[in-house]
């Protein structure tokens, strides 16, 4: 029987209470109190919970549960869509009204700030592109979306996972269970480094990929440094990254003068070196390039898992998956041309089923900002210094919005408009994830080669959703090479 969760709850519990020690012993009043002084507007309606702790217990208790968004529909249904609580720390106005979302997620820095617990700032750094605001931040973050959206980037993706894929799945034996979740994030994450700093597979990959599985067990871990902790543990390891980084990155520095950097950049690195406006310091771009591998082992092979698991679960869209890539898969070979990264992306059916995966398996739940001052959305005042949280999940499971939210259902998405604010699976406004299309992408590929090779049959597995969304049993399938392909 598993335990660890407990752990998890004591972490929740302690870091509030340090947080909030730590904010009334620095004031002469307590950021709640001083607020709700200062403000004339009333405060959305809601309860803070005890004192320290607030409501996380609870909403790590739910979390971990089948339906997560239990927390949130219970005080939606007593407060509306709009409400006050106390969460990891600090005093919070939740939102689970999707305009209010949306007008969140586009404010300025002058509005919002990232907030994030003291475990992930510490491992991520002051300067890490999570956390930095201003021109510096919508500098970077546009020349790496930038970057992510060109053709050059996007055929060098292809070919990438493709071979990954290829390989990968070339292994796959008949007699044992194919755990998709470790597949795909070893596929993922060397995918996503090589596009980042251009190292391919073999010795620094393997020691990368061994320091950043300790790194990324840090991020929700107790906010303590001693020799032994988690925490100090994910710290050495990063430093270790950072230091095979820093190698790679002053190289592509040093041989920039024999104009080895070329004017169409290969890689991430390259793309922010040759930036003009603004001087990019080697230990910034180390630090952010750690930073940016997360998706390559979290978010990207969490959709792939995902989208395995729906499919598994519901026969008829499989079935029309699979005919739709087959098809592609004959006229293809009948034309004997390669498969561009065009082709998968305008498979329509294929599209929708990620489109549904997104909607449902929330992969991010939502994100937390902090207010820079006293802001009115809506009516609803969220005060300066407060926490705002845009919990996705339930904007994306609320019934009033979709019709039988918790059905698998690739179809609703033919008339249905994925720009709308009540779909905002990447985020949203300066912060919009810039590897969207990527991401997409990658999973398209990847579902492509595994229906047009094999047919398969899943275990039985479920989905942990917090701190992190996941299969239990890393979602274990027996597979059968196709004879009809």
């Amino acid at each position: 029987m598993d335990y660890w969760w407990i752990t998890v709850v004591v972490t929740s519990i302690f870091l509030s209470a340090i947080i909030l020690y730590r904010i009334i012993i620095r004031s002469n009043s307590s950021t709640i109190r001083s607020s709700i002084y200062r403000i004339r507007s009333p405060l959305p309606l809601g309860t803070l919970g005890w004192p320290f702790i607030g409501e996380t217990i609870e909403f790590v208790s739910c979390a971990y549960s089948d339906q997560p968004e239990r927390f949130m529909n219970r005080r939606c249904s007593m407060y509306g869509k709009v409400f006050k609580s106390h969460l990891f720390g600090s005093p919070t106005i939740v939102s689970i009204d999707a305009e209010v979302s949306r007008c969140i997620l586009q404010s300025d820095s002058k509005t919002f700030v990232p907030f994030y617990p003291k475990s992930l700032t510490e491992l991520m750094g002051k300067d890490s592109i999570l956390l930095i605001n201003g021109s510096l931040q919508k500098r970077i973050h546009g020349l790496i979306g930038a970057f992510f959206k060109s053709p050059h980037l996007k055929a060098q993706i292809t070919r990438d996972m493709q071979n990954f894929v290829q390989k990968s799945m070339g292994n796959w034996r008949e007699d044992h269970p194919i755990y998709i979740q470790d597949e795909t994030k070893n596929i993922a994450f060397q995918v996503l480094v090589k596009a980042l700093i251009s190292l391919d597979p073999g010795e620094d990959m393997e020691f990368l990929k061994k320091q950043f599985q300790e790194f990324i067990a840090g991020l929700m871990s107790l906010p303590i440094k001693v020799p032994g902790s988690q925490l100090h543990r994910s710290l050495q390891a990063k430093k270790k990254m950072v230091k095979l980084v820093h190698k790679i990155i002053q190289e592509k520095r040093n041989s920039s003068t024999s104009s080895s950097i070329s004017t169409v950049p290969k890689d991430v690195a390259e793309v922010l070196l040759n930036d003009t406006r603004e001087q990019l310091t080697d230990d910034l771009l180390s630090d952010n390039m750690i930073d940016l591998m997360i998706p390559g082992e979290d978010s990207v092979p969490v959709l792939m898992t995902l989208a395995v698991k729906y499919l598994s679960d519901c026969p008829a869209a499989l079935q029309q998956l699979t005919e739709e890539n087959l098809k592609l898969k004959r006229l293809k070979d009948q034309l004997k041309e390669p498969l561009r990264w065009s082709d998968y992306l305008s498979l329509p059916f294929t599209q929708k089923v990620l489109t549904e995966t997104l909607r449902m398996g929330n992969i991010i739940i939502g994100v937390m900002r902090k207010a820079m001052k006293d802001v009115k959305i809506k009516g609803h005042l969220i005060p300066k210094g407060w926490c705002a949280f845009v919990y996705f999940r339930s904007v994306h499971l609320d019934d009033n919005i979709y019709d039988c939210p918790y059905q698998f259902n690739p179809w609703r998405w033919q008339e249905r408009d994925m720009s709308s604010c009540s779909f905002i699976p990447f985020g949203g406004g300066q912060r919009l994830c810039p590897g969207l299309d990527l991401a997409r992408l990658e999973a398209s590929i990847f579902l492509y080669h595994f229906v047009t090779q094999f047919r398969w049959v899943a275990e039985e597995d479920s989905i942990v959703n917090f701190p992190t969304v996941r299969m239990k049993k890393r979602m274990p399938v027996w597979v059968k090479r196709r004879r009809d392909s």
